[in-house]
Order: C-alpha cells, then structure tokens, then sequence
C-alpha cells in the first residue's frame, strides 16, 4: 500500500485509513477479524474519535494493540473537543480532558494524530494552537490537525503559527468525495469545494478525508428513484452528482474495476498528500479497497469525473 508522509510523525501514514465507529466493547471478535483484514493489505492507520460508539471505539482498540503488541508500528488517528448539549467545546479544557480520557482508553501514552473534532471560529485560533503546542512538547501528541476545518480557518493558524514560532496543523479531515455534498451530513461539518482543493494543491497540506467514498453512493444499490435512505437524499442526491456516477461506472468499465473503486481512487489521486477513512465490513470489502487504492487517475479523468472537463 502506498503512505504519505505527515511531519510530526517517524512513520509513514498509509493511504487507506481504518474507520472505527462500529467497534464496540461487545464485538470483539469483528474487530480483530476487521483489523486482521486490514494489516493483510499493509495498512496501519486507525481513525477513532472520543465520542465514537460512546468511547467504546477508543476502548476497543487499546485492547487490540495490547493484544497484538503492534502500539509501535501502528499510527492511531482520534478526535476531540467535540461539541456537546451544552455547545462548542473547542477550548484549553476540553482538548486536555478529552486527550487524557483516549490516552487511558488507548492504553497509550501518546497520539500520533490528533484532531479537533470540530472548529469554533469564536474563539481565537492562537489561543487554540497554543493549547495543542502544550501537548505536544508534553510527548503526548505527535501530530496535530483539524478535522471540519475551512481552508480559511486553516490558514490562519498557519499565519499565526508561522508569526509566533508555534507548531502547526500537520494535517486536514474534511470530508471530500467524488459525490459533492448539497449540506453538510452532520451539524458542523466541512465538505472540500472547488476553492478548497486549489487551497490544498498551493499549500500541499495532508488531507484525510472521511466519507470518501460518499457512504456508498456509487456502489450502484441507489438511484434517483431509491429514496430510501433520507441521509443520502438530502446529502448526496443532485442531477450533479448522478451524472458523476455515471462518468465512474463508464471510466471502471474501461478500466475492468467498480465505480466505488474509482471514486476512492478520484480522492487518492488529487494533486496533493491525500489519504481516505474506509470502512469495510469484510474481507471482500477490504480487498476492494485495496485495489481502488492502486488506481492512479490522470489529471483529465479527474476533471471529466468532476464535471469540469467535457472529454476524457
């Protein structure tokens, strides 16, 4: 599998990153059959969050790495200061609360990637890096970064930190996809728009993508008369994007593959460090995975699957 490089860390980050947020506490035999899946296609990323499955995600893989003994070969990717009923908690306290908390369910003494679950554009963002820097001169962070975050809101931590000799964000989660969100699919969430992948191509900042493949738009099981499930409805379903999923099902059947694999090879492909959260349930699925990850699309496949190019 192919890695990129996120400055901070001593290894390499793979391409495929493994989604957690159905491991629980009471499955633990699918999540060491899932995560076995996954080293057999030499992957070595995990993304987890505080709030996922209640901690129980955090919790669930701090017993696997201690089972497999593999802490030093595995990057783990969480998040935090999530908001709660209460707001926006993206402040000193609540990053260092939520930290401490997924170092002991990690059974780790460190995060090599930690994100800010969400942004709070009230409070200021040097007043944020400064708390971050704390945890990363403390050796409990490797790399750090914003997951939901404008390019703007980026930038200016960049600005702020280039200014005051801080660290800054090593890395980017938002969501992108061949399929282009008409809203945001959770309150607070940021989906790549044409500006914003001009921003990441100038500033070559990694970019992990969550739904990259668009929650399974392109698997060819929704149509614009399936309107079954209302969170892809209202999220993904536009003449737009029917018209990209035809372009994928026409560019895999020239190339011999799916159109789910081309849409995670159109996130993989971008002109600048990418990598995609993925979630397979089985050994097929990850196997599939695999091979739209060895895809390599041409900067005009790109554009034509994009709808920014008439001809391939």
């Amino acid at each position: 599998m192919k890695h990129i490089q996120i400055k901070g860390l001593d290894k390499p980050v793979s391409t495929l990153v493994m989604g957690s947020d159905f491991f629980r506490l009471d499955n633990p035999h699918e999540v060491s059959e899932i995560l076995g899946h996954y080293l057999a296609i030499g992957g070595n990323t995990i993304d987890s969050a505080f709030i996922y499955c209640g901690g129980q995600s955090e919790q669930a893989i701090g017993i696997w790495l201690d089972e497999m003994g593999n802490r030093d070969t595995m990057n783990i990717f969480t998040k935090g200061a999530h908001h709660d009923e209460t707001g926006p908690r993206v402040n000193a306290e609540a990053i260092r609360s939520d930290l401490f908390t997924s170092l002991e369910r990690l059974r780790t003494d460190y995060i090599d990637l930690y994100a800010l679950h969400r942004d709070d554009p009230a409070i200021p963002v040097g007043a944020i890096l400064e708390a971050l820097n704390e945890h990363v001169e403390a050796g409990r962070i490797r790399a750090f970064g914003g997951s939901n975050w404008t390019h703007e809101r980026l930038q200016e931590a960049a600005d702020y930190a280039e200014k005051h000799g801080l660290i800054g964000f090593s890395f980017s989660s938002p969501n992108l996809s061949l399929a282009k969100a008409n809203e945001p699919f959770w309150a607070g969430c940021v989906s790549v728009d044409e500006q914003a992948l001009r921003w990441y191509e100038a500033k070559q900042l990694p970019l992990l993508s969550w739904s990259s493949q668009a929650r399974g738009f392109f698997t060819g099981r929704f149509s614009p008369e399936n309107r079954d499930n209302a969170d892809l409805v209202r999220v993904f379903y536009s003449d737009e994007n029917w018209t990209r999923l035809r372009r994928a099902e026409q560019l895999a059947q020239e190339k011999g593959v799916s159109a789910i694999q081309i849409a995670l090879a159109y996130v993989l492909s971008q002109p600048f460090p990418a990598c995609a959260l993925i979630g397979p349930r089985s050994e097929a699925e990850m196997r599939s995975c695999r091979d739209g990850a060895e895809l390599v699309l041409t900067p005009q496949e790109l554009a034509w699957l994009d709808l920014t190019a008439a001809t391939v």
